[in-house]
């Protein structure tokens, strides 16, 4: 299916919005036009999605052959997966990518088969072929990189504390940061939540580069879940807030002995978030838990407790 929506956020910039698994506002592409020809996608989802940014692109007077930098704030499914077959189609594109998640671009078959472990016979429904992507074709970026793409510039920020190899990009002339994951998920007039998956949480990391996005002084922040957010310190201070309820929440739980299994823990994690979600409306409700998997965010944080023996 090919169902998008079209946000424009000026300066040359739009997201289109791939209707993840029929949804709004779960998945956004950002797409930069550039100066001196083509365009930049910013986390380009999932491949099986496709059909749905063909036809954004298509709205937007572009075709995937106009690509000609793809900027991946990380390399998790719903960001990158699409990176590969676009490359193909965009033969002289580069995808920028932290140095850490350059070899699973390469060779995804690892990340593949960990996501294989939790997803099972949803992978291509859910994600798509996560096609190899050519060395050559690969610009590692890293903290203080300043890139010039088309005729824009974007300085990059290493972000870990989703994903030990999340980067930004901050365009100081538009005052527009893409910030991924480590901007959390906020769906409309929706809460502010963070996305814990294992295996990299580290909810320190994490609260430092939040403060490492701010330095930027940006006017707005691009999440990929979903939109841009001009709200900055409410933002962030909401964000922090509830990772350490969560991240409370997930460590009291490791001691309770009223759970059978790791399991139980969470599913009662994920029906707890739910019922703090209980004043949004059934479809707003229903995109967070799509867009976060609650109970794969019990299982990241308990990783970064047990690292640490608690």
């Amino acid at each position: 299916m090919s169902a998008f929506a079209i946000h424009r956020i000026g300066g040359g910039a739009t997201i289109i919005d791939l209707h993840h698994q029929g949804h709004p506002a779960i998945i956004g592409v950002g797409v930069l036009a550039l100066p001196h020809g083509g365009i930049a996608l910013v986390d380009p989802g999932p491949e099986a999605r496709l059909p749905s940014l063909r036809a954004g692109l298509e709205a937007l007077g572009h075709t995937l052959r106009d690509t000609r930098a793809i900027l991946l704030t990380h390399i998790h499914l719903d960001h990158a997966t699409a990176t590969g077959a676009i490359l193909r189609e965009a033969p002289g594109a580069s995808a920028y990518v932290h140095s850490v998640g350059a070899p699973h671009m390469i060779d995804p078959s690892r990340l593949l088969a960990s996501a294989g472990r939790i997803y099972g016979d949803a992978m291509d429904t859910l994600w798509g072929r996560f096609l190899p992507v050519a060395p050559n074709a690969l610009v590692e970026v890293d903290e203080g990189a300043l890139l010039g793409i088309g005729g824009r510039r974007l300085q990059v920020a290493w972000l870990p504390g989703h994903a030990r190899h999340h980067v930004a990009y901050h365009e100081a002339a538009t005052g527009t940061a893409w910030v991924g994951d480590v901007g959390g998920i906020r769906i409309g007039e929706g809460p502010t939540l963070p996305v814990t998956p294992p295996p990299d949480i580290d909810v320190a990391l994490w609260k430092a580069s939040m403060k490492r996005v701010m330095a930027w002084r940006p006017e707005r922040i691009v999440a990929t879940h979903f939109g841009p957010y001009s709200d900055l310190p409410d933002h962030f201070a909401a964000l922090g807030s509830e990772l350490d309820n969560w991240a409370a929440w997930v460590r009291n739980s490791l001691a309770r002995k009223d759970f059978a299994n790791d399991a139980e823990r969470a599913e009662a994690f994920a029906a707890w978030v739910r019922s703090r979600l209980g004043n949004l409306a059934a479809d707003t409700a229903r995109s967070y838990a799509v867009a976060s998997g609650f109970p794969d965010s019990w299982w990241g944080l308990a990783r970064y407790w047990r690292k640490r023996g608690s």
